[in-house]
């Protein structure tokens, strides 16, 4: 999964996650599945056993950062903070055991420099009000100006790889028709294949007059007759392009 698909994943959930006037944003339970790859059903359960005496080891972990039990229990109403959506992301990315998604160590790793909070503020277009004094650009800002850098480092890498691909292509073609013109005797074919390559129609009882002669020539030049398997005829034998194309040149005079 490449940082663009993780772009539309979040382009998906936008209408998911709200941000106050200071700049705190939120997420629902479902976003935060959605962008850990987890089901949200799951997630909850999870999350609602801060209740309980027992605590699973997310919401053991979620209460190390400092979050009460009751708080977490009520975020399925309330949407999930953004700094506990990056514990949750994290946790789905690294710590989760069996559990853990690539998808979430990937979202990790795109919100490393910027931060969920940052880009939540980036999202909705909340930026902090500037003295009349600044005229720097803002971190929210710069924060998206090097996320664009990098979407367009990613775009540019995918063009240089497509483009790889089809030198690639290109470069086996060559090959291929190489070994066929350094071969002596060409490729090689069945009676039947090499008919329907010249576009003739062939009875069964001409492919075998036709292959006990490509035969013979074989035998008589020291050619190794390759047989491979045929639904039809039960074995046939594989002719070099050269002996095939005296075969049915003879039959033509």
């Amino acid at each position: 999964m490449s940082q663009i698909e993780i772009a539309k994943i979040i382009e998906q959930i936008s209408q998911e996650i709200q941000i106050d006037v200071n700049g705190q944003g939120k997420a629902s339970v479902r976003a935060t599945a959605r962008l850990a790859d987890v089901n949200d059903a799951g997630l909850l359960r999870n999350l609602r056993t801060a209740a309980d005496k027992t605590h699973s080891k997310l919401v053991e972990k979620l209460i190390r950062k400092g979050f009460e039990p009751a708080e977490i229990w009520g975020w399925s109403e309330s949407g999930i903070p953004d700094i506990a959506v990056a514990t949750i992301i994290h946790y789905y990315g690294y710590e989760a055991g069996k559990r853990c998604t690539l998808q979430a160590t990937l979202v990790c790793e795109a919100f490393e420099s910027i931060g969920v909070r940052a880009w939540i503020q980036d999202k909705l277009g909340w930026t902090k009000p500037a003295a009349h004094s600044e005229t720097a650009m803002t971190q929210i800002q710069l924060l998206a100006a090097i996320a664009q850098q990098m979407a367009l480092q990613e775009q540019r890498l995918l063009e240089q790889q497509q483009q790889q691909t089809e030198i690639l292509a290109r470069i086996q073609a060559v090959e291929v028709e190489q070994e066929r013109f350094n071969a002596p005797c060409g490729h090689k074919y069945s009676i039947v294949g090499f008919a329907n390559l010249q576009g003739l129609e062939i009875s069964r009882k001409e492919a075998s007059t036709k292959g006990k002669k490509a035969s013979a020539l074989c035998r008589q030049q020291g050619i190794e007759i390759e047989r491979i398997r045929d639904p039809r005829f039960g074995r046939v034998g594989l002719y070099p392009e050269s002996v095939l194309i005296e075969v049915f040149k003879a039959e033509q005079n």
